[in-house]
């Protein structure tokens, strides 16, 4: 029986986004955040349009932290380009999610007033996510 040829190199070039998010899946600085439920790319543009909500909504007050940072690069061919002659060139940077990474999160707003601000920004965001306060907030 023919074994199959053990190659060095995986062929998997783009990244899998398998299971939970090891690490920045609590909230470490504001008392409200919201907290991805699937996995994806969140592109730089995405991420800022979020922020822009929330900073809208909240008029300001309070602070806000952005927990991600887009630094995978992207690179995509132009059309109707045919197969081979190398690798397309850079279009962006992505932010890959697993579930469970916290996105963004917030302080020094009223419950009610952060709990609208981040469902403004989730509406931005190409994935599910859910609303989440520190254990130990009270109103």
């Amino acid at each position: 029986m023919l074994q199959p040829k053990k190659t060095k190199y995986r062929r998997r070039q783009k990244g899998r986004m398998k299971g939970n998010a090891q690490r920045g899946n609590q909230l470490a600085f504001g008392s409200f955040g919201i907290k991805s439920l699937e996995e994806a790319w969140i592109t730089g543009r995405q991420i800022e349009a979020a922020r822009q909500a929330v900073t809208r909504h909240m008029k300001r007050e309070g602070q806000i932290w952005i927990r991600i940072f887009p630094d995978k690069p992207i690179t995509k061919k132009p059309a109707e380009v045919r197969m081979g002659k190398g690798k397309g060139a850079p279009e962006g940077f992505v932010a890959p999610i697993t579930p469970g990474r916290i996105i963004l999160e917030a302080e020094g707003v009223p419950y009610q007033l952060a709990k609208e601000a981040l469902r403004l920004a989730a509406q931005k965001l190409p994935v599910t996510t859910k609303f989440v306060v520190r254990h130990d907030f009270e109103n």
